[in-house]
């Protein structure tokens, strides 16, 4: 599989990233078969978070065997100095290791939220100590929804972010708004030398009617023959690689797709936007 330079870290990311939400409602036995099958591609980054259940516990049992195979990052959802040392503790005993190589202000969806963790007694000082602490080598943040990649243009100008990590897919690009900048962000982060994730790259659209298949937040595409063109899009543009989907069914097709990864020319990623108007867009 293709390993990707992930930003000023220098890590050569598997362009797979192990994407630990579909881990926290999944049976020990699903992990570990998702475990395995990701490491048989090669894959050797992991991003977690404490919100995604019982995630951390799930990882724990390969962390004492394989901590060193494996770039590991972490997030947190607390916004307060405290509150994010205090979780990235507990994090680090839950998964029983010494500490993480990222460690990420998790899930910032507007501005009022980046001024409370970038602020004074917001999370983004216990993150600095914990990097003076050795307790993680670099800092990043993530987001959901349509405003991140304005938002984390906007957190790029106020620190120097390791990391990001965003929503992108050809379902979304067809939003010219949100188009602009997610492109104006992954430009940035190059310029910057930023490394860059990217998550619901196989999202087809919001879940409708109330009835949900999988354990994602949006509704996935499912098979291959979808999944392919819907890799294929997001890894021909300028990022490090992409979060798999948060459900252990929909892993396989995607590790497959990673591995056989055709970038497409700017014809050929227009035709496939153009093709998303037959699916509900998903802004969020």
């Amino acid at each position: 599989m293709e390993k990707r330079r992930f930003g000023r870290t220098g890590h050569m990311s598997t362009v797979a990233i192990i994407g630990g939400a579909g881990f926290g409602r999944a049976a020990q036995a699903d992990v570990d078969a998702s475990m395995e099958l990701s490491i048989k591609y090669g894959v050797n980054h992991i991003d977690i978070a404490p919100s995604y259940g019982e995630a951390e516990l799930r990882i724990a049992p390969w962390m004492k065997r394989m901590r060193k195979d494996f770039f590991l990052g972490c997030k947190t959802t607390e916004r307060t100095k405290a509150g994010a040392a205090a979780e990235m503790r507990r994090s680090l005993e839950r998964m029983g290791v010494d500490s993480f190589d990222l460690y990420q202000i998790h899930a910032v969806t507007s501005m009022e939220e980046l001024d409370k963790a970038t602020g004074p007694g917001g999370a983004l000082e216990a993150m600095i100590e914990a990097r003076e602490q050795g307790l993680t080598k670099y800092i990043g943040i993530t987001g959901h929804g349509i405003d991140s990649p304005r938002v984390f243009l906007e957190a790029l100008r106020r620190f120097d972010f390791d990391s990001v990590l965003f929503p992108y897919n050809f379902v979304q690009a067809a939003n010219p708004v949100y188009k602009r900048y997610a492109e104006e962000l992954i430009h940035t982060c190059r310029v910057k030398d930023v490394g860059t994730m990217v998550i619901k790259s196989v999202c087809r659209g919001p879940w409708k009617g109330g009835l949900k298949t999988h354990n994602t937040w949006y509704e996935p595409f499912t098979d291959l023959e979808h999944i392919q063109p819907a890799i294929n899009f997001v890894l021909s543009q300028d990022i490090t690689g992409i979060c798999m989907a948060g459900d252990t069914r929909v892993v396989p097709f995607v590790l497959e797709a990673c591995e056989n990864f055709q970038p497409l020319t700017m014809e050929e990623q227009e035709k496939l936007i153009a093709a998303s108007l037959a699916y509900e867009p998903l802004f969020v």
